[in-house]
């Protein structure tokens, strides 16, 4: 499942002479966030496995509205939606005629998705590393603080005070990689794009936890 399936890594820590740069990436991380209403993007996705092999990309639209909605938009290589209504997130495979249930609460529990649709604060569920600048981008790592999350860590890239990049390593060791582009900051968005439109003849499951 892409969204459950996003997880990112990355590498070093800025030290030594670097120690100048300290605080850029949070610095970005708050700017982005500093009120923030909606968000929209396109998005390319790649997943790669535990060997670091490519099963392929996926592209798409990311619709966020604070607080409590986003949409994962999937439309190539096949349609998927994953929609968070701000009380349950719902995982829509068209081709499948399948819907999955999930409460949003414990869906997104230390996900980064979490503090991009609350207000909540990100050092409550991550501890906060300052990588440094790479590619012209300044890059932030965030390590869940949970030990139940299903996340081993997460990369953010900024560019100024827009989120560029995204990604996620998971505890299997796969990694999801996002690049986001024509991105449209509190620009309005038809809420009714975050509310579910249940098929008669789709099979849905419900998940409490």
């Amino acid at each position: 499942m892409p969204f459950r399936a996003l997880s990112f890594v990355f590498l070093l820590l800025v030290m030594g002479s670097a120690e100048a740069e300290a605080g850029a990436g949070r610095h970005a991380l708050d700017r982005f966030l500093d009120g923030l209403v909606t968000l929209q993007a396109k998005f390319e996705q790649s997943v790669l496995d535990t060997e670091n092999a490519t099963s392929g990309k996926m592209y798409g639209l990311f619709l966020l509205q604070r607080p409590g909605h986003f949409r994962w938009d999937y439309v190539a290589p096949r349609k998927q939606v994953i929609l968070a209504d701000g009380r349950d997130v719902w995982f829509i495979e068209e081709e499948l005629k399948q819907v999955t249930r999930h409460l949003q609460k414990w869906a997104l529990k230390g996900s980064p998705v979490a503090f991009m649709t609350t207000e909540s604060s990100v050092d409550k569920d991550f501890e906060i590393v300052e990588i440094g600048e790479r590619q012209g981008l300044q890059w932030l790592e965030l390590i869940p603080r949970d030990p139940e999350s299903d996340l081993d860590r997460v990369l953010l890239a900024f560019d100024g005070a827009q989120l560029q990049r995204m990604e996620l390593r998971d505890k299997f060791g796969q990694i999801s990689r996002l690049t986001f582009s024509d991105v449209q900051r509190n620009q309005p968005i038809d809420p009714n794009l975050f509310v579910y439109q249940g098929e008669d003849d789709w099979d849905v499951l419900n998940v409490d936890r």
